[in-house]
């Protein structure tokens, strides 16, 4: 059984747009991801690790534990031996509290693959390979979250091609989200459940041209 690790906030853990509401494993892009991946038999386990407002680097100053670098290493250890690690992070860098742009959250990201290589996993265990993912750009925000978000979908632009860079900069494996789905028609910001299967089914191709599935 090979264990892909999936890091990321909201748009992963599954919020309904527009509630505060979560869609089941199977209808959130994880679920559909590893139920496309072991059709045939079991031969993958997705550990999901999403936390609401989590930034690459920074801090919420409202809400603690928010920094997605805190930790990473440990989470790294604590599931090891891992096959893969997927980092969708990014959105919550633009939050109308930080000045953040593209650049900016690139260089949290590159800290974020660096963590995860440095993990103090166990002798003998292998450093997972790097997935890094771009989410869909912000819309225009809307509803109950569009303060929260004010003017991020001015500061996002060029995070696609900023995480493209160091991707290959550093060797990772990149997929951008936003050329398989917008963000979701309700807020702006997460994603819809139709969006979720978009995003699991091209999420699952790319997992199989990473991993070395096991034989039949």
């Amino acid at each position: 059984m090979l264990q892909v690790f999936v890091y990321s906030d909201s748009l992963t853990w599954g919020i309904i747009p527009g509630t505060r509401q979560r869609l089941s494993f199977d209808a959130r892009w994880p679920g559909v991801m590893e139920n496309r991946l072991n059709q045939q038999r079991p031969v993958v386990r997705v550990i999901e690790n999403c936390l609401n407002g989590r930034r690459t680097v920074w801090e919420d100053p409202f809400k603690p534990g928010r920094n997605g670098l805190t930790g990473l290493a440990q989470c790294i250890e604590i599931h090891s031996p891992l096959s893969l690690a997927i980092l969708m992070l990014g959105t919550n860098d633009f939050q109308s509290m930080h000045t953040h742009n593209a650049w900016h959250s690139s260089q949290g990201m590159t800290a974020l693959v660096s963590a995860v290589r440095q993990a103090p996993v166990e002798p003998g265990m292998p450093v997972p390979p790097v997935l890094v993912v771009a989410p869909p750009p912000i819309d225009s925000p809307k509803g109950p979250i569009a303060p929260k978000f004010a003017g991020a979908e001015k500061r996002c632009l060029g995070l696609a091609e900023a995480y493209h860079a160091l991707a290959e900069e550093l060797g990772c494996h990149f997929l951008n989200a936003g050329s398989i789905t917008a963000a979701s028609r309700v807020d702006g910001i997460h994603l819809d459940a139709d969006q979720h299967l978009l995003l699991g089914e091209a999420m699952a191709a790319k997992v199989a041209s990473i991993l070395v599935l096991p034989a039949a």
